[in-house]
């Protein structure tokens, strides 16, 4: 895109400055001084609750990044992105992930194709192939109905639906059993095998261009497994499936056309749950709450591309996140699902914000004066309070938080929830306010210490507060807010891209690692040698020699 696209660059690195300005604040005074603190910076979307008041903002700072938004690319991009126009411009492509999950698609062209017709026909493939499915009609080679499922993937193929299926455990409605096989390591496929029985196993191979190292790679092993059990060709092409645009080499590998379900140039992995990849989803929740997955997706688009930026859930997050790595220096984000069905979250969002805007230069190929995308990591609640929750309270690293908490759960032990609800709250208002050394020292002795005791113990319980956090409460995880939910954060990403000037829908970083593979894979099965830095030969040396 061009440089009109854009606003300064000064404007992003002046945040460092403007929030020096503010650092001698506390967050435990803001509160104390400003009663309506809460409620300005609370908002709502789709049924989802923002408390954002737990943040290193003040009304003039606030005011200054919402400047930014106004004045960035986020308008622009989001109507282009609507109209089908390449904002992606490394690869020329549309980003129309968004339109996968609008419940109306009549009418829905791009460059002259009926892309509407083409949604609704996956649709409706999908739909019957699950029906099938649940009702055990799908038979195998030996005439037997099917009960597991495997699905082959990588990356977008495969974070995305493995991380909607365990969210949406408590929906679970198929008599088929659903196994996930990603990583090349051998161990993966090996385990998923060893309980299974080819004839009545189905296969789906998830792969855009059907020529994925990891995916391929599974995929051949378990095609072999069909053959040492005695499926022939015709078996093992009524026995496998594919999420592909690439028809040819899905054929070549013994898939028939009618088990090939589409994808699409216009959609990104990462950004795919709304599609094909999302088969695994519907098998297991069943057609009508997959559509409500789709549902709550819709309703976030919706406030997203028509809510002013000061109401702007998406924006909101955005800012901060921006304010937080570009004004503050942090360089990581925690992901906090109160949820042991979101378990999965922080892995997902890791590929989505890390693969989208872990970038070095701008759309138009200039280095970027500024950092973009920190370092996702972060697992569920209360388990992170017994490992990492340490660093974030005491540590003099910043971590800004996002902590997530169904309101409303399906399981009964309704106590437990209460309890979990009450670490939720607990473990923002700890990193908000902090333990002053007073405070500490008075601990001590109310339990009895000597002022001896308690002097030198004190310092060791003294946590600083005003560490920043996001509370995001839903009223329930069901599929409609788990889909709200995962299109919140894919715009908040994208607001951040385009804030920081980048293409957040290429990722050409990944590739270095894939190419420089194959010739380290020739030299260790003895096919061919290369000329390798001293240390890489050194570990292929060791390696070849461990297999003898």
């Amino acid at each position: 895109m061009s440089d009109s696209l854009t606003q300064e660059p000064g404007q992003i690195i002046k945040l460092s400055q403007l929030a020096r300005l503010t650092k001698d604040g506390h967050l435990r005074e803001a509160f104390k001084n400003d009663p309506g603190r809460t409620a300005r910076y609370t908002t709502s979307a789709c049924g989802i609750t923002l408390d954002y008041a737990k943040n290193l903002i003040d009304d003039a700072s606030w005011q200054a990044l919402q400047q930014l938004a106004t004045d960035s690319s986020i308008d622009k991009l989001r109507q282009q992105m609507q109209h089908g126009d390449a904002i992606n411009n490394t690869e020329q492509r549309a980003v129309w992930h968004c339109r996968l999950r609008q419940q109306d698609v009549t009418e829905l062209t791009l460059n002259g194709e009926d892309i509407g017709q083409q949604i609704t026909e996956c649709r409706a493939r999908m739909a019957a192939l699950v029906d099938t499915l649940h009702q055990q009609q799908y038979l195998g080679y030996q005439g037997n109905p099917v009960t597991d499922l495997i699905w082959v993937g990588i990356g977008g193929s495969l974070l995305g639906p493995q991380m909607a299926v365990e969210a949406l455990t408590p929906y679970h409605c198929s008599p088929v059993k659903l196994h996930f096989a990603g990583n090349i390591d051998g161990a993966v496929v090996s385990d998923i095998l060893a309980g299974l029985n080819p004839a009545t196993t189905l296969v789906v191979v998830a792969s855009k261009s059907f020529g994925t190292e990891e995916t391929k790679q599974n995929a051949l092993a378990i095609r072999q497994w069909f053959t040492e059990h005695g499926a022939d060709k015709k078996a093992i092409a009524h026995h496998f499936w594919a999420a592909s645009s690439n028809i040819t080499a899905a054929a070549e590998f013994g898939i028939e056309q009618k088990n090939i379900l589409p994808m699409w140039d216009w959609v990104g992995g990462r950004y795919s749950l709304w599609s094909a990849i999302g088969l695994p989803v519907a098998l297991m929740i069943g057609n009508q709450q997959f559509k409500q997955l789709l549902a709550g997706a819709e309703a976030m688009d919706k406030h997203f591309f028509n809510s002013p930026f000061e109401q702007n859930m998406p924006v909101i997050m955005a800012l901060l996140g921006i304010w937080y790595i570009n004004g503050h220096g942090c360089q990581a984000q925690a992901l906090l699902p109160y949820s042991h069905y979101l378990r999965l979250l922080p892995s997902y969002v890791q590929q989505l914000d890390m693969e989208s805007n872990g970038k070095g230069v701008d759309r138009n190929g200039k280095a970027l004066p500024y950092a973009s995308a920190p370092v996702i990591w972060g697992d569920a609640g209360t388990n992170g309070q017994h490992a990492y929750h340490q660093l974030l309270h005491q540590s003099a690293l910043a971590v800004p938080a996002d902590f997530i908490l169904p309101l409303k759960v399906k399981h009964p032990l309704k106590d437990q929830h209460n309890r979990l609800a009450a670490h939720c709250f607990a473990q923002t208002q700890a990193l908000m306010q902090g333990k002053t050394l007073e405070e500490a020292t008075a601990e001590c002795l109310a339990q009895g210490m000597s002022q001896q005791e308690a002097s030198t113990l004190a310092p060791h319980k003294v946590s600083p507060g005003n560490k920043p956090s996001n509370t995001l409460l839903l009223p329930e995880l069901s599929p409609f807010y788990l889909g709200a939910l995962i299109a919140l954060y894919e715009h908040k990403v994208f607001c951040q891209g385009a804030i920081w000037q980048l293409n957040s829908f290429d990722q050409w970083g990944v590739e270095l690692g894939k190419q420089l593979s194959g010739p380290i894979y020739q030299a260790l099965t003895g096919k061919a040698s290369d000329s390798f830095d001293s240390s890489t030969a050194a570990l292929i040396k060791q390696f070849m020699a461990a297999q003898n």
